[in-house]
């Protein structure tokens, strides 16, 4: 089956889509002998893919873990800045992963890390209505803050999907919510909340998909289970 080399590349575990884009781009790229361009396709079965002059390894082994993102991490593979990036909490993992998806550097929870480029295409992708399950501490305005975080239909006029909103637990200046997002968006529930007149104190991410944080302590993480895997995938276990 024939796909873009940048996919292919960027599976293998060599480097992200975009720096295999760029690969292509400075001509580092061979199939069959012959340097390849950016927008090309091959079989990674049938053909002879190299870089720099070296075979471009057999595809890795799919791995899933999940971390404990603490704040102060940004979630990237690497950081031109020079801040800490989630990746290095994982790097002692026995294959090159990516994350699935973002947390803000001053949020923190459940971050799924993959090879699996299928799925992670499958947990992003607006369809598939992945709920993201978060705890958010908030001072300000409590008031009825849960209905109208609720409520919310559009952030900076852009169209949002209804959050699920529930009141764990406050009093008149402070509050801890349960918030139950579909989507992704930059910073959406931190937008939310100052839409509302809140001010988050903390962010944690306790949930997505089918898969919860459970006890895992912040900066450590775990393989996933075999039938936490399926679920993920929507098969059988």
């Amino acid at each position: 089956m024939t796909e873009r080399l940048q996919k292919i590349i960027a599976r293998a575990g060599v480097c992200s889509r975009r720096a295999s884009e760029e690969l292509l781009r400075a001509g580092r790229v061979c199939v069959n002998g012959r340097i390849a361009r950016l927008g090309e396709s091959a079989d990674i079965e049938q053909d002879t893919i190299e870089i720099d002059g070296k075979p471009l390894a057999a595809r890795p082994e799919p791995v899933y873990l999940m971390l404990n993102k603490p704040r102060g991490y940004v979630t990237t593979v690497s950081d031109e800045r020079g801040r800490k990036t989630a990746a290095q909490l994982v790097a002692d993992c026995a294959e090159r992963v990516f994350p699935v998806g973002r947390l803000d550097m001053d949020s923190e929870g459940l971050l799924l890390f993959t090879n699996d480029g299928a799925l992670t295409q499958r947990l992003l992708h607006p369809r598939g209505e992945v709920n993201k399950t978060y705890r958010v501490t908030v001072c300000g305005q409590i008031r009825g803050a849960a209905a109208r975080l609720g409520a919310i239909r559009s952030i900076d006029a852009e169209p949002i999907r209804p959050a699920q909103v529930r009141l764990l637990q406050g009093n008149d200046t402070r509050a801890l919510l349960e918030i139950v997002i579909h989507e992704g968006k930059n910073r959406q529930i931190r937008r939310m909340c100052q839409q509302c007149g809140l001010q988050v104190l903390r962010l944690q991410r306790i949930a997505e998909h089918t898969l919860c944080l459970g006890d895992l302590k912040p900066g450590q993480w775990r393989y996933l289970k075999d039938h936490e895997i399926a679920a993920l995938k929507g098969e059988d276990a």
